[in-house]
């Protein structure tokens, strides 16, 4: 989608990049480093200056101790963090449990790695403000001795969906009852709005041992091209992800790493205002998607938004986003990219606000075009 943005001049919510700068402070840590001769190989597992900032800020925000030298990788971003984990602990027969809609490469990567991914839907709110939800007896149902592990995405892209503790404790006692890995990507635990909060798998009673935690730079400082990424796992878990991650990758980005660690070091308020931005971000676009007649589910973390198109009069989302794009000259992702079966999605699509107010504000203004063509 991003390519036919570029293709028919269109503004582009599909892809998940700010158009807007990174922090001043940490271009110029990545300069510094340059300038520094930080031009060859890190350690592949990852510089110690950023293991030590993860490890650190792992105690402050979720009162976690990491050790640094044995459970820290850090990895080309936490797309390669993911494939390197699942690599790591999956074997030929193994079932991943994956909630849908899901970021599109969780399903390929258990493929990859040798599993079967196994679904579980969550299903979109009844009401505009209302939260996705899953239904327990069909999470349950997925869970038996070929599985390996669940993914597990808060704040959730595509939905906002973020995962509530009671949520997290029932999938918690499942790892524990069929003795399954949990694998978090939580990499927008800092985007969050209407005073959710973020809970780390990891930080449960009886999931320290059987988590890997996934994260990394790009959404919580806007560096989405630097592809810095980290996995914290026990020490034999974290063991085997280095060995896949040495044979795929060797190591992220040298210079880029040590800018991490500084980025890693600003102060509370940055996170603070960072959510404060993307959630007046978000109330500028959700009211004009609704007024054009888009159907929204008000996301509570990340920086997308799904929405219903049914009110359009298109037969899946394939043709909607088509039309979109060339005619209202707005890219939107389809929603069917993020489910098994693209016929669960073919009414949906997905919007990135991720973007400056102006590109925001020139968006609206083509899509209220819809209105004349409903």
């Amino acid at each position: 989608m991003t390519r036919q943005a570029m293709l028919h001049g269109a503004v582009n919510l599909s892809q998940g990049f700010p158009d807007f700068p990174a922090p001043a402070e940490i271009k110029l840590a990545a300069q510094e480093a340059i300038a520094a001769d930080v031009n060859q190989y890190a350690i592949t597992w990852g510089a110690k200056n950023l293991r030590d900032a993860i490890a650190r800020q792992m105690r402050l925000w979720q009162g976690m101790v990491v050790d640094p030298e044995r459970e820290i990788t850090v990895c080309c971003g936490s797309t390669e963090t993911m494939i390197s984990s699942l690599l790591a602990v999956c074997n030929t027969d193994d079932e991943v449990v994956i909630f849908e809609p899901f970021y599109e490469n969780y399903g390929p990567d258990a493929i990859l790695s040798g599993a079967k991914p196994r679904f579980v839907k969550l299903r979109p709110p009844a009401t505009p403000d209302g939260e996705w939800t899953f239904d327990e007896r069909e999470l349950r149902a997925a869970f038996h001795n070929h599985t390996k592990a669940i993914i597990v995405n808060t704040p959730n892209n595509p939905t906002g969906k973020v995962f509530t503790r009671g949520e997290l404790e029932l999938i918690r006692d499942l790892c524990v009852e069929f003795n399954v890995l949990a694998i978090t990507d939580e990499i927008y635990e800092h985007i969050l709005y209407d005073g959710t909060q973020h809970v780390s798998m990891a930080a449960l009673d009886g999931m320290r041992e059987r988590t890997i935690t996934i994260n990394g730079l790009s959404k919580t400082y806007s560096v989405t091209g630097w592809r810095v990424g980290w996995a914290v796992a026990p020490p034999a878990i974290t063991d085997a992800i280095r060995k896949v991650h040495d044979f795929l990758t060797v190591g992220a980005p040298a210079p880029l790493q040590e800018a991490g660690a500084s980025a890693l070091g600003l102060p509370a308020t940055y996170y603070k205002q960072l959510a404060e931005a993307y959630c007046k971000r978000r109330d500028r676009l959700v009211p004009v998607l609704n007024e054009v007649g888009f159907r929204c589910f008000r996301p509570h973390g990340a920086y997308y938004v799904m929405t219903d198109i049914s009110g359009f009069g298109f037969e899946y989302d394939l043709k909607f986003t088509k039309y979109l794009v060339r005619e209202i000259r707005v890219a939107a992702v389809p929603g069917s990219s993020f489910y098994n079966n693209p016929r669960d999605g073919a009414q949906q699509v997905r919007f990135a606000f991720c973007k400056r107010d102006e590109t925001l504000d020139e968006a609206g203004e083509r899509l209220r075009k819809l209105r004349s063509r409903k």
